[in-house]
């Protein structure tokens, strides 16, 4: 295969992905105004349901044109040989693998953040602040950036240091010493997540003692679920939507609440929410994804060992000097049907694991808090309550809030 080949390989993959995302858009925004199915009309009232229909065509829409915006300046760098020209001047400033890795990877990073930057800053403002959910000020937005980056930097910046020098001593048996370095990592901030990343942007507060601990702890003990680090995090500081997750395993257990769900749900229901996410950790659910994604990186690692020493992945995106880290682009944009198909699997896992835990929490709770809540994190988000089952299938980790409560209440 030449690399011209090669090159029209990866267009047209991009050209396949973008046609394919924007068509199943255009058939979920199609079902945007369908009846609300009677299980689901006492969600919105009439102004709240054209709200959340205004939203839904707003975000659409804005996806339509920040997509396109993206196609266009990729197919542009490809076609105008810009991971040439980052790689050249990457190679102006040392001749060791590892540095012009981190330089090359740096510049693309930087200058992608600097280009998505607006949009973000036009969802965050405009939009978000349009239907009501933003609580970000310039100064924290700005802030997010700059931990995110420097984040980045550290962390991201390590691992590939650490990924190019393995390379370099081992050649093709670097994926085996890759994927023990990811695997650890994976499994350190599985467990240390909330601890040491979380308090870089969000405060977090244990939960005072009171009747919501009380009923929270004696449900985990009526279950025989050791429970006591139950934190608060300030997610009121961001957006007015609201969340709650499992971290960790053993000692470093623990559950965050957002205190916009604090806010929004009665104690019932937040015990309801927590029962599922009990549900989650009972039923092996964290272990397994957490197994699965260490699995899927190997998998994906090894196929990686097996073409990076080919010089054509390099010259398939127009870079004349072969190296890994340029190969590493073209593998990622080869691979990305793969990933793509993987997802879908993961995704049809997660629903099962969500009927699941919803049927824990049924089954030692009770189901009907667990539906109001449901109910109204769907009313606070405004979200899509008729969703295109092609779109549901593709993109969705959770079933709909329909197919949630038929469930619930069988």
């Amino acid at each position: 295969m030449e690399a011209k080949t090669l090159f029209y390989i990866i267009i047209g993959i991009i050209i396949i992905n973008f046609i394919k995302d924007k068509v199943l858009d255009a058939i979920n925004a199609k079902h945007f105004n369908d009846a609300v199915p009677g299980e689901l009309k006492d969600v919105y009232d009439e102004d709240e349901y054209k709200k959340s229909q205004a939203y839904k065509a707003t975000n659409y829409r804005f996806g339509i044109w920040s997509s396109l915006f993206s196609l266009v300046l990729t197919l542009a760098f490809l076609f105008l040989d810009g991971f040439e020209y980052v790689d050249n001047i990457a190679r102006n400033y040392s001749d060791q693998p590892i540095v012009i890795a981190l330089i090359f990877f740096g510049i693309i990073m930087i200058a992608s953040d600097i280009i998505t930057t607006p949009f973000a800053y036009y969802k965050t403002f405009v939009i978000e602040e349009r239907f009501g959910f933003n609580k970000t000020t310039k100064n924290t937005f700005v802030l997010d950036k700059l931990k995110g980056l420097l984040m980045m930097a550290i962390i991201g910046g390590g691992i590939i240091a650490l990924i190019v020098w393995f390379y370099q001593v081992t050649e093709h048996q670097f994926w085996l010493y890759a994927w023990g370095i990811v695997t650890v990592f994976t499994v350190f901030m599985n467990m240390f997540y909330s601890k040491l990343i979380v308090p870089l942007f969000n405060k977090q507060t244990p939960l005072e003692d009171g009747e919501l601990r009380h009923k929270i702890s004696d449900y985990a003990k009526s279950v025989g679920f050791s429970l006591n680090k139950i934190f608060i995090i300030d997610g009121s500081k961001r957006s007015t939507k609201a969340n709650a997750y499992f971290s960790g395993f053993g000692n470093e257990k623990r559950v965050t609440l957002y205190d916009t769900l604090v806010n929004d749900l009665e104690d019932e229901e937040i015990v309801a929410v927590l029962a599922h996410e009990v549900g989650h950790y009972k039923r092996k659910h964290i272990i397994f994804n957490l197994v699965a994604s260490v699995l899927l990186t190997g998998l994906t690692l090894y196929i990686l060992s097996i073409f990076i020493s080919n010089p054509l992945l390099s010259n398939a995106i127009g870079v004349a000097t072969p190296s890994f880290h340029v190969g590493l682009i073209t593998f990622g944009l080869l691979y990305s049907p793969i990933s793509e198909l993987t997802g879908l699997i993961m995704n049809y896992v997660s629903r099962v694991f969500e009927y699941q835990a919803d049927d824990y929490a049924k089954n030692t709770y009770k189901a009907e808090p667990l539906i109001s809540s449901l109910k109204k994190l769907s009313k606070n988000s405004l979200s899509n309550l008729t969703p295109h089952k092609a779109y549901v299938f593709m993109h969705y980790s959770h079933p709909t809030l329909l197919e949630r409560i038929r469930n619930l209440r069988k």
